[in-house]
């Protein structure tokens, strides 16, 4: 009797109990498993948009401030100046290093497009500022430098024509002077916050013969 006791199995109600923590377990498990796997997402998420971010900031400090204060001169038709702003789009002249697959002055446009799917993104078009040499073409390249972009404004600040000090202008065509700083407003469709960006134009005193000091408000 003793012998038969100690084979005794477990009862339907401890069998039962049994599978029912451990499919509490399985559940906190997954639960868990869950949660860090979203965790791990926004963590991707929040690096490629300040990868992002990065990125454009860079282009932007690296060409845009060092826009040149040339004239189109070489061309058969009206000299214009080379840098035209809009408030949704913007060319100037800038140069890129020696290192560079194409090196020397190169002509930037800027501009807010619109997909065939409907998203808009901003493209950037460079072409050599100077004419080709005879029996070449240029070939302008053109680029996306961001995309899902819901707005684009730029904004100048300057000396007008009939003005002393500076101030903010959305305008800033036929000048003959580069403008002192560049406002860079960017909103995204996926509603996440974009920094507005001032950009100093580090030879607007050579176009204009002096230095401003115009205010960040």
């Amino acid at each position: 009797m003793r012998f038969e006791k100690s084979l005794r199995g477990f009862t339907l109600i401890e069998v039962m109990l049994a599978m029912t923590l451990l499919s509490i377990m399985m559940v906190l498990l997954f639960s868990a498993l869950r949660i860090s796997a979203q965790s791990w997402d926004a963590g991707e998420g929040k690096i490629a948009q300040v990868n992002e971010t990065a990125l454009v900031y860079n282009f932007f400090q690296r060409h845009l401030a060092t826009a040149r204060p040339l004239w189109n001169d070489v061309s058969e038709g009206e000299q214009t100046f080379s840098f035209q702003g809009t408030p949704s789009s913007l060319q100037f002249v800038s140069a890129f290093p020696a290192s560079a697959a194409r090196p020397g002055l190169q002509l930037f446009m800027i501009e807010r497009v619109r997909h065939r799917d409907g998203r808009n993104a901003i493209k950037v078009t460079i072409t050599p500022f100077f004419p080709a040499a005879d029996g070449e073409e240029w070939q302008p390249e053109e680029e996306i430098l961001l995309e899902n972009v819901e707005d684009f404004r730029l904004a100048y600040f300057g000396q007008g024509e009939n003005f002393g000090s500076g101030f903010w202008q959305d305008d800033w065509r036929n000048q003959n002077r580069l403008p002192s700083l560049v406002k860079i407003k960017i909103v995204r469709n996926n509603e996440i916050f974009w920094p507005e960006m001032v950009i100093a134009v580090r030879m607007a005193a050579v176009s204009e013969g002096q230095q401003q000091e115009p205010p960040f408000e």
